[in-house]
């Protein structure tokens, strides 16, 4: 603000004038407390006035907020704490910091107001939109200077400092009547009694307005008999004459009477009935008026605390129905609840829930209520659904003698209804019942019990619907049961297959595949073991293969079981075995059996139960597998069984694969590493080391190593990788092999044998095919290094220090294009430094997408640079297994270190 308004000056001098007169220090107090609140934008504006007992006193008060208007009334501090000047933040009194938090205040201003060097009093601004501007200040100060100006005027000038202990004395009652609490009886009669003590009055009579314009005695201090008409009357007069404060010197009570209507609506009037000839002077009068402001602030607080907790009430009533409603999910329990709390809120013994079933209704849960109250309860439904749906709520306060209950008039009279309150049950747009409480005749129904009765059967509504939900889907879940039952089943036997097929295309292992089968068959069978035995190679005994046993806590009884071997020739039936036929076994045939049956004898003779099925192919048997279960309750019936039988067949067919495959396998990888070199060389100076990894697949690889020593002392050495896999590419490596040991003694330079090998690939590879080659010569003596490279991964360096650098010479790989020349590069190889050449398989193995890359292969190195070669190389190929596990790609790593 950059100025002072004309408007805020008007106001100062209109409120000066007022004080003038000599009879209106309320009047002239507020309209200085509301000019200064336009001017500043405060949002509470408090005139403290100072009493002889020097503290300062909340005597005018203007808020926007009347909660804050109530809690600023009657609160003070003492005059000592008033500052010489205007003041803000931390430095104020604590009061008035109280004060400025509980209205969450952004800046407060206290301005002092004195008469020379008299306090007399104080003006407070609170803000809550940020600090007051510098043009606001000034205008606060210009208002506590006209403040001074109208205290000095009206309490000494006037002679009127007799308001003394009287006022003061007054003031704290009446801030002791508003801190009464909640019972607004209590605080009315505090008023009516504080009134006429502090006014010297005989009777004090407060009124409360009720409806068209008639009041109601809410409270009273003195002897009242004789005058409660009249003084009726003119409390009525005052009300309709929006008179804030009359005095009748001669009224028709025979004496003099003030009459004060308390607040903006009235929310009471208070009347004072002095003693005859005794008229209350202006000043007296004027305090009056102060007084009034806060008694109608009081009845305002007592009021908003009745309703608040009305609404409590209400809540408790709410949250009590639908949090058991929630908590039990029953309709039954829900609707029993209602109308429990219905009958304890309207004091009835008759109330009843009814719910729509196609067109009519159905009583669900009631007290006190029979077959007559349904056809009153169908006509209700239409009357409040129909016509009167906006309504919401019904009520007939005299069912015998209402025309709309007419056609149900018999039942009326049968069921005894005096007067029926009704609501329709709605939930999402969709009528579920009626709710319906009947009472005698006369009960009226307050406003409060109405807008219960609505919410609650709202909300009643919403949990009956999700109650009828609950108990709906429990039933669609118990007929589903049956049906989930089968699919259950099926998923079993669908997890059990999947476990046999994971574990045979993940390892390709016949133990892997036989573990897998044996814990599918006792975690599908609900049964405590299982174990499959296999012949073994003489075929003479049966003998544990893979077994599973479900508690960790049992295998210590039940290993013996699993792990004794079987003699063939015990086992009856081989012919049914191979057809497929289980033998299920007792005691008996256990014990015949002998060896590990003979050991489930007592288990069988405690109601235990065993099975062995044949786990077979038309044309042999392959194994048995064994499943006990020890608990009588989990017997292993019919439906077991057939589900082992199940079990079993895919078994057969996962076994036969298995071994199918570990002969393929088994013939790759001979086939592969006939065409390794037997052995390493021996040659001095140098510690040489290679490893092959075969693949999981069973196609042959094509990946082959050579070594060679060179009649000048070198050794040759040559890596290669045929693309493709299979026979052809096991002609291929043969052909890459073969034409490295006929050409490298002629061409013992790296670059010049690739060329000559180039040649004879060119015409010789099968079709499409091509050949990656590294080839070197490492000198012992010197540590010299010549390398070549068709199309290879470049060879790694280790240096002793452990540092790793790549020898990557360029070249195209061989088989592709005739005439190639290949690049040849020098190093030396020191004392302590080794050479790692590898296959393209070793580094582009992949785990989650990520391949292993030559950076970890460099770390590997760097990280085992104090090892031997084979030591070296065995701690690579760790790394690589570590990282990716099972190879899917043939790799060979080669590592050459000079001692």
């Amino acid at each position: 603000m950059s100025g002072i308004s004309e408007e805020f000056l008007d106001a100062l001098a209109a409120a000066g004038g007022r004080a003038a007169e000599e009879h209106d220090l309320g009047g002239a107090l507020e309209a200085l407390a509301r000019a200064v609140s336009e001017a500043t934008g405060a949002e509470a504006v408090v005139i403290r006035i100072a009493d002889e007992s020097d503290m300062l006193v909340a005597h005018t008060v203007v808020a926007r907020s009347e909660a804050l208007c109530a809690e600023l009334a009657g609160s003070r501090f003492p005059v000592a704490e008033l500052p010489d000047a205007e003041l803000a933040g931390e430095r104020l009194p604590a009061t008035v910091r109280r004060e400025a938090r509980r209205a969450r205040a952004a800046d407060v201003l206290l301005v002092p107001a004195r008469a020379g060097d008299k306090p007399l009093g104080s003006l407070e601004l609170l803000r809550t939109r940020g600090p007051f501007q510098p043009g606001e200040a000034v205008a606060a100060r210009l208002a506590a200077s006209q403040l001074g100006l109208v205290l000095h005027a009206f309490l000494e000038t006037n002679g009127s400092r007799r308001e003394g202990t009287q006022l003061a004395r007054a003031l704290a009652l009446a801030g002791d009547a508003m801190a009464m609490g909640f019972d607004q009886a209590r605080a009315a009669s505090e008023i009516a009694r504080i009134a006429a003590l502090a006014a010297g009055a005989e009777v004090a009579l407060l009124w409360q307005p009720g409806e068209q314009g008639a009041v109601e005695l809410l409270a009273s201090s003195g002897p009242t008999e004789a005058l409660l008409a009249a003084a009726r009357e003119q409390a009525m007069r005052a009300i309709a004459e929006h008179e804030p404060m009359r005095l009748d010197s001669e009224s028709a009570l025979g004496r003099p009477v003030a009459s004060l209507t308390l607040g903006q609506p009235p929310v009471g009037v208070l009347q004072l009935v002095f003693p005859p000839g005794t008229v209350p002077e202006q000043a007296e009068l004027d305090r009056l008026a102060t007084f009034a402001v806060r008694a109608a602030q009081a009845l305002r607080t007592t009021e908003r605390a009745h309703t608040m907790s009305l609404e409590l009430e209400r809540a408790e009533a709410l949250l009590g129905v639908v949090g058991q409603a929630i908590a039990e999910l029953s309709l039954a329990h829900t609707l029993e609840t209602a109308v429990a709390r219905v009958s304890e809120l309207l004091r009835t013994d008759h109330v009843a829930v009814y719910l729509r079933e196609g067109p009519r209704l159905h009583p669900e849960a009631g007290r006190g209520v029979g077959a007559a109250e349904l056809a009153v309860a169908e006509q209700l439904l239409v009357l409040a659904f129909g016509p009167l749906r906006a309504q919401g709520m019904l009520y007939v306060p005299d069912a015998q003698a209402d025309l709309r209950l007419a056609s149900v008039r018999e039942a009326v009279q049968e069921a005894e209804i005096d007067a029926v309150l009704a609501v329709p049950l709605v939930a999402r747009g969709e009528l579920i019942g009626l709710l319906a409480a009947y009472l005698p005749r006369g009960r009226d129904v307050d406003p409060n019990e109405s807008s219960l009765l609505t919410a609650l059967a709202s909300q009643l509504s919403v949990a009956v619907q999700n109650a009828q939900l609950h108990e709906r889907t429990e039933r669609l879940a118990s007929e589903r049961e049956e049906a989930l039952a089968a699919e259950r089943q099926s998923a079993k036997r669908l997890r059990a297959l999947y476990e046999i097929s994971r574990s045979f295309t993940q390892s390709l292992s016949l133990d892997e595949t036989l573990e897998a089968v044996a814990r599918a068959a006792a975690e599908l069978l609900e049964a405590d073991a299982a174990v499959i035995r296999m012949q073994d190679e003489r075929g003479d005994l049966l003998v544990r293969r893979g077994h599973h046993i479900v508690d960790a806590r049992l295998a210590e009884p039940l290993l013996p079981l699993v792990t004794q071997d079987q003699a063939v020739e015990k086992l009856p039936g081989r012919r049914l075995f191979r057809m497929g036929k289980p033998l299920a076994l007792d005691a008996g045939s256990a014990r015949r059996l002998g060896a590990s049956y003979e050991l489930l004898v007592p288990f069988l003779e405690q109601g235990a139960s065993a099975i062995v099925v044949p786990i077979a192919t038309p044309a042999e048997l392959l194994a048995t597998l064994t499943v006990i279960s020890l608990d009588p309750e989990r017997r292993i019936g019919d439906e077991a069984v057939e589900t082992a039988l199940f079990v079993a067949g895919q078994a057969a067919l996962a076994i036969d694969n298995a071994r199918l495959y570990q002969q393929q396998k088994a013939f790759a990888d001979t086939m592969q590493r006939s065409l390794l070199p037997r052995g390493l060389p021996e040659v001095e100076g140098l510690d040489v080391a290679a490893i092959y990894e075969s693949s999981a697949r069973v196609d042959v690889g094509g990946d082959v190593y050579d070594f060679l020593a060179l009649p000048d002392g070198r050794l040759a050495v040559v890596l290669g990788d045929v693309s493709g896999h299979g026979i052809e590419a096991s002609a291929d490596m043969a052909l890459a092999k073969f034409a490295f040991r006929a050409l490298v003694r002629q061409y013992p330079d790296p670059g010049e044998l690739l060329a000559q090998v180039n040649e004879v690939a060119l015409g010789e590879l099968s079709g499409g095919s091509f050949v990656t080659m590294a080839c070197l010569t490492v000198d012992p003596a010197s540590g010299e290094v010549q390398a070549a490279s068709a199309g290879h991964p470049p060879s790694r360096v280790l240096a002793p220090d452990g540092s790793v650098s790549a020898l990557a010479p360029r070249g195209l790989a061989l088989g592709i294009e005739g005439g190639q020349r290949y690049e040849e590069l020098r190093t030396t190889l020191p004392q302590g430094s080794a050479l790692c050449l590898y296959t393209d398989g070793l580094v582009e193995v992949r785990r989650d997408g990520d391949q292993y890359g030559e950076d970890r292969l460099d770390a590997a190195l760097a990280a085992g640079s104090d090892l031997s070669a084979q030591a070296l190389v065995e701690h690579v190929v760790a790394d690589c297994r570590a990282f990716a596990g099972e190879p899917e790609d043939d790799y060979a790593v080669v590592v050459i270190r000079r001692g």
